[in-house]
């Protein structure tokens, strides 16, 4: 067991291989915790009130920032090495738990402060209890990367699932049982709790004395590069909670955390899992631009063909959906989540930046391309500001959409990649999707305004996709997404009978 996490990974026909069955295993896995969280969602929504929502938007929103320094960027960084040492492992096991214990402690100190600029005490415990979030996650961090690196995804997959559930079913009956947003902090708590415990059950490696080598040093500089990232991304993306929430209040503010939740399942769905896998393969192309090239660009237009119309059709059908699924009471978040849903096919290529600058080794380049996204949304977020939620949403969207291209250009720069080659992966999918979605809203407010709800979602949600799939096919000519779909179906089911 141990060598597998610290040997070289075989050859580049038989890394495809396991790099693609571990993208399916990952992406369903993370479906299957869409599927919880749309339930718990359904579920808690009915269960609780908008404010209990937004009051633990309002502490996460505050306090989140610290998780990202927690793990320094390690993973990554340890995913993508070639050869690693037991020493150097455990020297960043105790580094990350050290940060994250500290910050664990910060977070509790704070706590009184935070209440007392939102004038609400309930905070106060609130942000208590989810300080734990930062230490919890720091237990299993660089086992959980170890896993990864060995392409381990089959067993990441039942830990993360099992952990989703198990949390998500212990939240509802709390709330079921009139404990209010302390069911959504026991969500949030008890979900790295049992992660940690799976981990540690299935990896068998345990930390040990640190190593602190050349290796070690190379590796914080590396990470420390992709938290500067993802501290500027994290404030781009928390902002519009902090400023909604000083402004409207936990009412208003938990109609656009719902919508967002919504929203970023599916975005989580398409991103998250392949960014591990994308993180674990590609770097190991480097010395043959051509074949990473090659991959990069049949990962991102096979992610964007199916990606895409999804978030055209939650578009158009967002309002509905948040009715039909919520009740009535969260009708306001409706037209939040179909706004936020436009910005979802150019958000989706956004997000897959990170596959090229790790692949590159240049997480320098990621952390400048931070700072500059946290600025433009920055400025988004204060364009749309004054009108409320939905002003917020609609300047996100039409910002990602300015940004997306050069963010990806900028990306592949080292790698050779250009504009022609962003747009010849996914400018098709988008073009299609955003014609979907005006032909969509076009059709909800004419032929179908009368309609009933259910029924209109069901009829609206079949003629965009298959609207999309006809453009695809015969405006386009693009196919092989679909043929890499059902390859893996087919080889999937084929593993299925042999066991």
């Amino acid at each position: 067991m141990r060598r597998a996490y610290f040997d070289k990974v075989a050859s580049n026909e038989d890394l495809h291989r396991r790099s693609l069955r571990g993208g399916a295993i990952s992406m369903l896995a993370q479906g299957t915790n869409t599927v919880v969280q749309i339930v718990s969602t359904i579920v808690l929504a009915r269960l609780l009130m908008p404010e209990d929502f937004g009051f633990v938007a309002i502490v996460t929103a505050m306090t989140g920032f610290a998780s990202v320094f927690v793990d320094l960027g390690t993973r990554d960084a340890l995913a993508q090495r070639d050869s690693i040492t037991e020493g150097e492992v455990s020297a960043l096991y105790w580094i990350t738990f050290g940060t994250g214990f500290a910050l664990t402690i910060a977070t509790i100190v704070i706590a009184p402060l935070i209440a007392r600029f939102y004038d609400e005490p309930r905070l106060e415990h609130i942000a208590m209890a989810l300080s734990l979030t930062f230490v919890l996650p720091a237990l299993y961090f660089q086992q959980h990367s170890l896993m990864r690196r060995a392409l381990m995804f089959r067993k990441l997959a039942v830990i993360d699932v099992s952990a989703n559930i198990l949390a998500t079913a212990i939240a509802i009956l709390l709330a079921h049982r009139g404990y209010g947003y302390w069911s959504l902090v026991s969500k949030a708590v008890l979900t790295p709790f049992l992660t940690a415990a799976g981990v540690w059950i299935s990896c068998g490696w345990w930390p040990r004395r640190p190593t602190f080598t050349t290796g070690v040093k190379d590796l914080l500089k590396f990470g420390l590069n992709i938290t500067g990232f993802t501290m500027a991304d994290y404030v781009a993306r928390s902002a519009d909670r902090v400023a909604l929430g000083y402004t409207t209040g936990p009412r208003e503010l938990g109609y656009y955390q719902t919508a967002f939740v919504v929203y970023d399942n599916p975005l989580a769905v398409f991103t998250a899992p392949l960014h591990g896998v994308a993180v674990a393969t590609l770097g190991k192309l480097r010395a043959d631009l051509a074949a990473l090239k090659n991959a990069w660009s049949t990962a991102l237009s096979a992610l964007t063909y199916f990606a895409a119309p999804t978030f055209a059709v939650l578009s158009v059908t967002g309002q509905d959906l948040i009715v039909l699924l919520l009740g009535s009471k969260w009708a306001d978040a409706g037209v939040i989540l179909s706004i936020l849903a436009l910005r979802g096919p150019a958000h989706v290529i956004e997000r897959t930046l990170g596959w090229l600058h790790i692949a590159a080794g240049r997480p320098d380049r990621w952390r400048h391309w931070g700072l500059v996204n946290c600025v433009v949304l920055l400025v988004a977020l204060f364009c749309g500001l004054p009108f409320g939620p939905v002003g917020v949403a609609a300047a996100y969207a039409g910002f990602t959409y300015l940004l997306f291209v050069p963010a990806l250009v900028y990306a592949g720069k080292p790698l050779g990649i250009g504009v022609v080659d962003v747009l010849r992966a996914v400018g098709p999918q988008v073009i299609a999707a955003l014609g979907v979605a005006a032909l969509g809203f076009l059709l909800r407010h004419t032929v179908f305004v009368d309609t009933p709800p259910l029924v209109r979602l069901l009829l609206l949600s079949v003629l965009c996709g298959a609207v999309y799939l006809a453009t695809m096919t015969f405006v386009f000519r693009m196919t092989r997404p679909l043929v890499i779909a059902a390859s893996l179906v087919r080889r999937r089911r084929r593993d299925a009978t042999h066991g």
